[in-house]
């Protein structure tokens, strides 16, 4: 059974009340279900399902602003539940988080989740503002 694939009010809520005028980042961490079953009955991959995501919801994140800071290939799990693993990993940027709520809003958007709601058993999407880098870890 699919879990953590759309927010919650209260998460949306909790979102929606941060400042919206800067950048963000969404680590974005997916796991997919090894078969996808759309609304009509077609069957296909979880994989299959999640880049019909990316190709249909791609051009609105990218006209909103938004870009792929970082993909990686998950491995293993090292700290966490030892049962835990992800398919997809990747941190997306968007200008601000304004941006981000257009792009959920938007109509063309909301006819492609439909593929990533098939294609994911479960993800992770945390928002993270900007903070410097360095040369050794710190809060």
């Amino acid at each position: 059974m699919s879990q953590n694939v759309d927010p919650t009010r209260e998460q949306f809520d909790r979102f929606k009340s941060l400042p919206r005028d800067t950048p963000i980042m969404m680590l974005n961490l997916v796991r997919l279900n090894a078969q996808a079953v759309y609304p009509d009955g077609e069957t296909i991959t979880g994989a299959e399902a999640y880049d019909r995501y990316g190709k249909f919801s791609g051009p609105v994140f990218q006209r909103l602003g938004g870009s792929i800071l970082w993909r990686g290939r998950p491995e293993c799990v090292v700290i966490g539940p030892p049962d835990e693993h992800w398919d997809v990993a990747f941190i997306a940027l968007y200008p601000n988080a304004g941006a981000f709520m257009a792009m959920v809003t938007d109509p063309e958007y909301r006819e492609a989740v439909v593929h990533r709601q098939v294609a994911v058993a479960d993800s992770r999407l945390i928002r993270m503002g900007q903070s410097e880098a360095g040369a050794v870890f710190s809060a």
